[in-house]
């Protein structure tokens, strides 16, 4: 209460109106470029943050490549040997209905 009674007398009635305009725009200035620091630092650290999962990541899937190229290939053995297995088990099953049916039309 003192300081306001201090600037009343220094400055006088006229010149405090404009005074406290001055200093609203001063303080939203600051508000305003705090606020863009703010967000620009929060910017950078998502930027960090999301560049250290993507470094993640690709760490990971590089190191399952890896495992992926020591490992010898056997499916497509196994995929062929299943293949020929399922058509030897198809050419039996047809001849058997064969007989089946030849059967059935002699009766």
């Amino acid at each position: 209460m003192l300081i306001v009674l201090a600037i009343f007398l220094i400055f006088g009635p006229d010149k405090i109106p404009e005074m406290a305009r001055g200093l609203g725009k001063f303080i939203n200035e600051v508000k305003r470029a705090s606020e863009d620091i703010k967000s620009e630092i929060n910017r950078e650290a998502d930027k960090k943050e999301r560049e250290k999962k993507l470094k993640d990541y690709q760490d990971k899937i590089n190191t399952s490549d890896n495992g992926l190229k020591s490992q010898p290939r056997k499916s497509s053995t196994v995929v062929e040997d299943s293949g020929k297995a399922g058509k030897n088990d198809i050419e039996k099953n047809s001849g058997q209905e064969d007989e089946e049916a030849d059967v059935k039309v002699g009766q």
